[in-house]
């Protein structure tokens, strides 16, 4: 029972020693990334959580989960982006590095992102209201109750996007048929709003509050010109 007794110490001792080392060493991998961008962690530190900024100011969270054995195996990582990339790790390998090519992707993930930003400036978008990162489709509200879904490829945002047409009536068919005979004009270097409104032959709507502020502005224009010229106006403040 003696024995029995003294194994299970040493195993209680050797327990402590590698849950002692774990910690140092996460604590002195976290201090490389910065304090500053850890914004979540759980109490054995095996959940953590990073902020980092893109090349174009927006915040991503990244998340790592690391074995107790860090850094023998890879940590499982995730975050919000269409899809994630493929980790490079050693035995050598730290926080940091996943950082680092966090980082990376992200600035492969820049045009995707344009292409898409482009969409919901441009076009009269419906759905998703509150696109998340990830998220690689635009439902577009093409009038008379037509509508279309884009779905953008994210390895090749340039390239035609998969399109399927919602709604009924001659206005869909009319549009389903030139996406499809159109379909090879669709050119990698031309700008994306250009490219589809090439292959659907037809003006693009623009979002409502778009639409409202420049008839505001040519309304103020009209009455402009209908003021009697050399009249003063009186401008309120």
């Amino acid at each position: 029972c003696a024995f029995l007794g003294e194994c299970a110490e040493q195993r209680r001792c050797r327990e402590l020693a590698e849950a002692s080392t774990f910690y140092r060493a996460v604590y002195s991998e976290i201090e490389e990334v910065g304090w500053e961008h850890l914004v979540r962690f759980c109490g054995d530190l095996t959940s953590l959580s990073f902020r980092i900024l893109d090349g174009k100011g927006k915040m991503h969270i990244i998340e790592i989960q690391l074995d107790k054995t860090h850094p023998k195996c890879p940590p499982s990582i995730s975050a919000d982006v269409p899809y994630m990339f493929d980790l490079k790790w050693s035995t050598h390998s730290r926080l940091k590095d996943v950082v680092q090519q966090f980082k990376k992707h992200l600035e492969k993930l820049q045009a995707f992102w344009s292409t898409l930003d482009d969409i919901d400036r441009s076009l009269w978008v419906v759905d998703p209201k509150q696109a998340s990162p990830s998220v690689s489709y635009r439902q577009i509200n093409m009038g008379n109750d037509c509508f279309i879904m884009l779905s953008i490829n994210a390895f090749d945002p340039r390239s035609l996007p998969e399109c399927r047409f919602i709604g009924s009536g001659p206005i869909v068919n009319l549009l389903r048929n030139r996406w499809r005979r159109n379909g090879k004009r669709w050119i990698k270097d031309k700008q994306f709003l250009e490219n589809l409104k090439c292959l659907l032959e037809t003006q693009l709507p623009i979002p409502p509050d778009v639409q409202k502020n420049e008839q505001q502005v040519e309304c103020g224009i009209c009455y402009a010109q209908s003021l009697p010229i050399g009249n003063p106006v009186a401008i309120l403040m």
